[in-house]
């Protein structure tokens, strides 16, 4: 009787083992692996598994074959000691096949190289597709930055930064000092090479920042709104104000709120690349543009100026600048504050210009004439500071003083 041709077909399967070093696997076993579902894993291929058992020499992994895989060995060492303490039972892993069967019959797998395996397919699916990708600064060297990838280590080279970090960094040479305080900060970058051969991975935030900076921008404008405080790199400066980077776009301090003092320029009191703290005084979404204030973020030295000055007191001061209309004083002890002495009140005959009575960076004794904190403006005298009509205030003014004096003199002897 000859035999049919489904024994005819097993007999064959096992004629094509014979000879591979391997013992021949039963002509049933693969009729038993087809209907279970099981399949033999190949060399180099990533599975899902389920883990079976942890010891300290081995993980054993379920990765739906005829017998578990095993971690074991160089491959179990590679595994650092926060990932093994973050491993348990029952939870599925991504694992490398190294080898499909061992001398000892064994699947042997690898976590490490699953997972760079992964990351290094992401890394050639991002170059393909040149999608942006969201990252964060790692680490640097002389030569720039480094992002991850996964848990691949990308390099981003200085010429290949964003133009908003190179501001931040202008005039800086020392690695730690220009790059150092980015660790931790989000890069949006894009892959611009991959060579796993080379284990090299080069990234590029230039590439992808005007995409990445329109996108953030999008995204900040509809979620800020006045009275918010940020933090931001002051990345440009103009005769009217200093743009901010404030994480995603740029906004504009207009010179009358970089400082509660007069300033001419912004130059004065603000570089570029310094971090600074804001206040979103408006939000224009139709045009894109961020109004924001620094002296805001600092107490209003007028708050205290109207009850700490009176019309009629003397005060301590330094000529700062001489106008046609008179000359600038600043108050003894008051940093953001100048007073003017109009050209009238520098002298008690008619004076054509106030360079004529005093000069700048020359110390005066001045009268207080006026306080006006809604116009912010202190009104001050040069010429009626010895006037005879304040006699009787410079007394109490005098006497006041010699109280404070006492009363200092006596709590240090206490």
């Amino acid at each position: 009787m000859a035999p049919s041709p489904y024994w005819e077909k097993m007999y064959s399967m096992t004629e094509q083992n014979k000879g591979k070093g391997t013992e021949p696997e039963h002509p049933m076993q693969s009729l038993l692996d087809a209907d279970s579902g099981l399949s033999m894993p190949g060399r180099g291929e990533i599975r899902d598994g389920v883990i079976a058992r942890i010891t300290p020499s081995e993980i054993l992994v379920d990765v739906g074959a005829k017998s578990e895989g095993v971690i074991t060995g160089r491959e179990l060492d590679a595994v650092d000691e926060a990932s093994r303490k973050a491993l348990a039972v029952g939870q599925t892993i991504p694992v490398y096949v190294v080898d499909p069967e061992d001398r000892n019959g064994n699947i042997v797998l690898s976590l490490v190289r699953a997972k760079e395996e992964r990351d290094w397919q992401l890394a050639e699916d991002l170059l393909k597709s040149q999608e942006v990708y969201n990252g964060q600064v790692a680490g640097y060297n002389k030569g720039g930055l480094i992002v991850k990838v996964g848990n691949l280590r990308g390099f981003i080279p200085a010429s290949q930064v964003s133009q908003q970090r190179r501001r931040r960094t202008e005039g800086i040479e020392a690695p730690e000092q220009k790059w150092g305080k980015m660790i931790g900060e989000s890069a949006m970058v894009k892959v611009i090479e991959v060579d796993r051969s080379r284990n090299r991975l080069i990234l590029s935030e230039r590439a992808a920042s005007k995409e990445s900076r329109e996108a953030q921008k999008e995204k900040l404008l509809a979620e800020i709104k006045p009275g918010d405080v940020r933090k931001g790199h002051v990345i440009s400066l103009a005769d009217f104000g200093a743009f901010i980077d404030i994480g995603g776009a740029d906004g504009l301090v207009h010179l009358s709120e970089i400082s509660w003092k007069r300033v001419q320029h912004p130059s004065e009191v603000l570089k570029v690349g310094q971090e600074v703290e804001v206040e979103v005084l408006n939000v224009d979404r139709e045009r894109k543009r961020i109004g924001l204030s620094i002296k805001r973020r600092e107490q209003d030295p007028w708050t205290v100026l109207k009850d700490k000055y009176k019309a009629g007191q003397l005060v301590q001061g330094t000529i700062t600048k001489l106008t046609k209309f008179g000359a600038f004083a600043k108050i003894d002890g008051e940093d953001d504050v100048e007073g003017l002495i109009h050209v009238s009140e520098l002298a008690d005959t008619r004076i054509d210009h106030p360079k004529s009575a005093v000069s700048e960076g020359q110390r005066v004794t001045l009268r207080v004439l006026k306080v006006d904190p809604d116009k912010r403006r202190i009104g001050l005298s040069l010429k009626r500071a010895a006037s005879a009509e304040y006699a009787d205030a410079d007394w109490e003014q005098l006497a006041s003083n010699l109280d404070e004096v006492a009363m200092s003199n006596d709590d240090s002897e206490g």
